[in-house]
This record gives structure tokens, C-alpha cells and sequence, in this order.
């Protein structure tokens, strides 16, 4: 593994932090969908705001394209979904509408793949770390709906 400047480990920081967050949140879900996610699920979209900052001060900081896109893929897949789920309330999952989930999914895995792919070049242990927590939170994700 190289030697992580501040940047690279704030990238790192944050791109597990995250990972670990959506491993909670699709934990607690499965069991508390009714009392947790409409109440409190909405803050995974809000974790678009320091997604973004963060993703702000990689590319002020001269970081390559691959550090800093997750963050800003976040912030419209944290608004689409902020307004699906909590503004306008539809309910797409389950039956699957397409012209909602597609959109949905493709930013959603749009926004994990840039916080997980570019660890692999900062050093594969950290990215064979995120290959397992992303594992788990599909798994947790899949089981939960």
C-alpha cells in the first residue's frame, strides 16, 4: 500500500464511514422498518452535505477525478431520493416501478462503486475491506425490503 496523504486519508475515512453507516441503517431497517426508516432514514440523504464538502476539498486539493466524483454522484441520488421516499412518498419498491428505481439504483450504486473502485488504488487491502462491507450491506439491503 502506498503512503496515504492527508486527502487520500480523508477519502478513506469517509468512504467507510459511509459504507458502515449504510450497513447500520439497512440493519435496523430490516427490523424496524415502520419506527426507523420513515423516521429517521431520511439522514443517509443528508450525508449528501459532507459527502459533497469533502468531495470539494479532494478536488481543491488536486486529487484525481476517481477521488472526489462519489461525493457529487451523492448529492443527486440524495435529492432524488430525499423527494421519492420522503417528499412525494411513493412508494416504488415493492411493486418495482422502473421509471423511478432505475433512475434510483444507478445513482445509488453510482455513488458506492466511487467510494469503493478507487480504494483499490490507494491499496488493495483497503479495497478487499470494502468489497466485504459492501457485501454485507447487500445482502443487509436486499433482506430489509
Amino acid at each position: 500500500m502506498r503512503e496515504l496523504d492527508s486527502h487520500d486519508k480523508l477519502y478513506v475515512v469517509w468512504a467507510f464511514a459511509f459504507q458502515i453507516v449504510l450497513i447500520a441503517h439497512f440493519a435496523v431497517r430490516q427490523r424496524f422498518f415502520e419506527g426507523w426508516t420513515l423516521r429517521y432514514g431520511w439522514i443517509v440523504y443528508a450525508l449528501a452535505i459532507p459527502a459533497a464538502a469533502i468531495s470539494l476539498v479532494l478536488l481543491r486539493g488536486g486529487k484525481p477525478w476517481w477521488s472526489w466524483l462519489g461525493g457529487f454522484i451523492f448529492l443527486p441520488y440524495a435529492a432524488f431520493g430525499y423527494w421519492v421516499d420522503y417528499v412525494i412518498g411513493i412508494g416504488w419498491r415493492s411493486p418495482f416501478r422502473p421509471a423511478i428505481g432505475v433512475p434510483y439504483l444507478i445513482l445509488y450504486y453510482g455513488t458506492v462503486m466511487f467510494y469503493w473502485w478507487p480504494l483499490a488504488r490507494l491499496g488493495r487491502p483497503l479495497w478487499l475491506a470494502y468489497t466485504v462491507l459492501f457485501i454485507i450491506a447487500n445482502i443487509l439491503n436486499i433482506a430489509s425490503h
